[in-house]
């Protein structure tokens, strides 16, 4: 076409060089008018497919410069990933690998013009097939359509028990935990954190490291990655707690892990926060003043412990005959053993810590449950913890 067009206009211009300078002749017919009205019509008609050819490239380029998008909120369902580091358009590609949006750009577009996009968290999303990136941004922004497995380890759970409660979140058998549990030093407990201090042999385990909280997990995690994060958790909170280094400048010398048996001790006897600390004392006092017979603790929830780590039946304390609380057999056992037991008998919280580490400066020796609260009075002699004893018997506890 354009070469044509060109012909055209080069024919006009040779006949306009012959008729320079000459005269102006009348024509005798119609023959140049037929002729001149030939090479407009052509010259119209050139220029009519020149510009369709121009409308119709512009409708070509038009496309390719707009934004593909999908309209509307999609149907179905589909799973996508955001990983830790993910760009907009790492997302957009995400998603148009899913069937999610039509286009990258078209969500980066929509990212672009959203400050609130930063905020997309890491993890797991519900979104629906072919939708518009709009949509799709605002389901990535709403928590309500992120994918976990919600999971609320309360204070002073056994780790069995936790193996649990995470099974039951998770859909991982209990079985794998435990597993996993085995050897805590490849869960990330540093090895250092495996010392005693007072004699005893240290029995390598999880127990006290499983800190408490309230977590999310992937859909695809598995139970190693699970009890990772966990006691990452544990390393976090003590370490800015600076429980360590104060343990053994504040308690004397004592080993961190003998600290946190203590802390553990103080979780499952304790009846209200505010007597977490109280017991730690009264465990210390137990234990390393050498002013209390046989240095013994005493303390039936270590019995309990035993029977639940080995499978058997745990009995209120008032239901535990002699011979099962001095069992020379149960290496748990405060009253047939002196000293600490083998290992944190749960996974205390930080206020549990806390109290371990900075225990009032008390010489209490006894204490006992005096009201449905579960608080707790406290004694330095017999006599004083037989009326406290005598209090709770009041009060319908013993």
């Amino acid at each position: 076409m354009i070469d044509e067009l060109d012909l055209a206009f080069e024919d006009r211009a040779d006949k306009g060089r012959h008729r320079r300078g000459a005269r102006r002749k009348k024509s005798s017919g119609g023959g140049g008018r037929g002729k001149t009205a030939a090479a407009l019509l052509v010259t119209v008609l050139l220029l009519g497919v020149l510009g369709g050819g121009v409308w119709y490239g512009f409708d070509r380029v038009q496309g390719y410069f707009a934004t593909p998008d999908y309209d509307g909120g999609g149907t179905g369902e589909v799973v996508v990933q955001v990983r830790a580091g993910d760009t907009a358009t790492d997302i957009g590609n995400t998603l148009v690998e899913a069937g999610v949006v039509k286009s990258t750009k078209a969500f980066v577009n929509e990212a672009r013009d959203n400050s609130r996009s930063q905020n997309i968290q890491p993890g797991f999303y519900t979104l629906r097939l072919e939708m518009s990136a709009a949509t799709a941004l605002g389901l990535l922004l709403d928590l309500e359509n992120k994918v976990s497995n919600r999971v609320t380890i309360p204070e002073g759970r056994t780790a069995k028990q936790i193996y649990q409660l995470l099974a039951e979140s998770t859909d991982i058998p209990a079985e794998e935990f435990a597993t996993a549990a085995e050897d805590p030093l490849a869960l990330g407990v540093p090895e250092w954190w495996m010392t005693r201090t007072d004699g005893e042999e240290v029995t390598v385990s999880a127990e006290g490291f499983l800190f408490p909280d309230t977590y999310d997990f992937d859909p695809d995690v598995t139970a190693p990655e699970i009890l990772r994060v966990m006691v990452n958790r544990f390393l976090t909170v003590t370490g800015e707690m600076e429980y360590a280094d104060r343990v053994q400048a504040e308690r004397g010398g004592i080993s961190p892990y003998e600290a946190l048996i203590v802390a553990s001790l103080a979780q499952a006897e304790a009846g209200i926060a505010e007597d977490l600390a109280k017991v730690s004392r009264v465990a210390y006092n137990r234990v390393y003043s050498e002013t209390f017979p046989c240095s013994c603790l005493q303390f039936d929830v270590t019995v309990n412990y035993y029977w639940e780590l080995t499978g058997q039946e745990t009995k209120a304390s008032k239901d535990m005959t002699r011979e099962e609380l001095y069992d020379e057999s149960n290496p748990y056992s405060t009253h047939a053993h002196s000293g600490l037991p083998p290992t944190p008998i749960n996974n205390p919280g930080k206020a549990a810590l806390e109290g371990s580490i900075n225990p009032p400066d008390e010489d209490w020796v006894y204490f006992v449950a005096i009201d449905k609260e579960g608080r707790s009075a406290f004694a330095e002699t017999l006599d004083q913890h037989n009326q406290n004893i005598e209090i709770a018997r009041q009060n319908g506890i013993l």
